[in-house]
């Protein structure tokens, strides 16, 4: 009677725990121990292991998260706190996360405030009731301390409990600034960040000090400020659109990021100019687009995945207890050099 129920479990796809374990001849500790990566697994052999796995493959084994949560009393959910769904910035770093939390065995919930405070505290209370074990925030402001791990990525503000996962702005900047100064411009238009991205006031304040080493004038009037929270090149293709038509001079301009560098290439070749033979162009972060842009788009790339994946190592390694983590990781940036720089003209206009 055991062995008809067991066959009939097995040709219904809803194998057990205990039923792997007959069929491979080993205990269930030794099997969940192999399943779960657990620590005894290593005193297990590696060709045990091998037949277990593809046992659990041929048979189509399922692990019960329910009855894991419930031995374990933990929940292995982590909350994922972003600005907007489905942008370039946050949909690289959320890659990063899901591939390390997936391979880890934890699922992550995902919420978009869209700039909104009000809403960004409902969906955090929203996730402390659903039982997250630990936050990660994507270029959002946490400004009180959790009852949780945290991590945030582009965070500036040090908050109890939170470990920022932040850009070394102060290199980045240098790395821009100079690779236009090295290429004769001295004329320098800047599309500055919203005032509501966790970046944009470390950033701005980092190009002004490399600026003024490099005797660089800012000027006010050449530096105008994104305002708009959609992920499009409008805003970026507005405002250098209004520079233009204001007979502003400048032979290269510095974009907060590629996307409104993308908006701003399109307005420079409306008005007849050339891009980079004109006026050059970098961007910032290194989106998937930037590099099949045309012409393609110097950037200082920022290693968007890498920050999800290390937000969630620390994470995961903070909830678990296993390390302690400083209050910030900082991460380097690099320049990507391609079609949208070249040697300075004269001013136009």
């Amino acid at each position: 009677m055991k062995k008809s129920k067991q066959r009939s479990s097995l040709s219904n796809g809803t194998i057990s725990l205990q039923e792997l374990a007959q069929h491979v001849g080993l205990t269930k500790g030794t099997v969940s121990a192999v399943l779960n990566d657990s620590p005894s697994a290593k005193t297990i052999p590696q060709h045990t292991k091998e037949r277990i796995f593809a046992a659990a493959r041929e048979l189509n084994y399922r692990p019960n998260f329910f009855a894991r949560t419930l031995r374990s009393k933990r929940t292995f959910t982590i909350g994922v706190v972003t600005e907007e769904i489905g942008d370039a910035y946050g949909g690289m770093v959320i890659s990063g996360i899901e591939a390390f939390l997936s391979q880890h065995k934890y699922f992550f919930l995902t919420v978009a405030h869209r700039h909104d405070p009000h809403w960004l505290q409902q969906y955090l209370g929203i996730l402390l009731a659903r039982g997250v074990e630990g936050l990660i925030t994507v270029d959002t402001t946490l400004k009180e301390i959790l009852p949780i791990p945290a991590v945030a990525v582009a965070g500036h503000r040090r908050v109890k409990g939170v470990t920022n996962i932040v850009l070394d702005h102060d290199r980045a900047a240098h790395l821009a600034l100079h690779h236009l100064f090295e290429l004769g411009h001295r004329d320098i238009a800047f599309l500055r960040g919203q005032t509501f991205s966790s970046d944009s006031k470390d950033r701005w304040q980092s190009i002004c000090d490399v600026a003024q080493k490099l005797k660089l004038r800012i000027r006010t009037e050449l530096a105008p400020q994104l305002e708009s929270g959609e992920p499009s090149p409008q805003e970026g293709y507005q405002l250098v659109k209004n520079l233009l038509s204001q007979g502003r001079k400048f032979t290269a301009l510095f974009a907060y990021n590629d996307i409104s560098a993308i908006g701003a290439i399109r307005a420079i070749r409306e008005a007849g100019l050339r891009v980079p033979e004109d006026i050059s162009v970098v961007g910032f972060d290194d989106i998937r687009d930037a590099a099949y842009h045309l012409p393609s788009i110097t950037t200082v790339r920022q290693p968007l995945r890498k920050m999800g994946e290390i937000a969630a190592q620390t994470l995961v390694e903070r909830v678990e207890g296993r390390k302690e983590y400083p209050d910030q990781i900082a991460t380097e940036p690099s320049l990507i050099v391609r079609e949208s720089t070249a040697k300075a003209r004269p001013p136009v206009g």
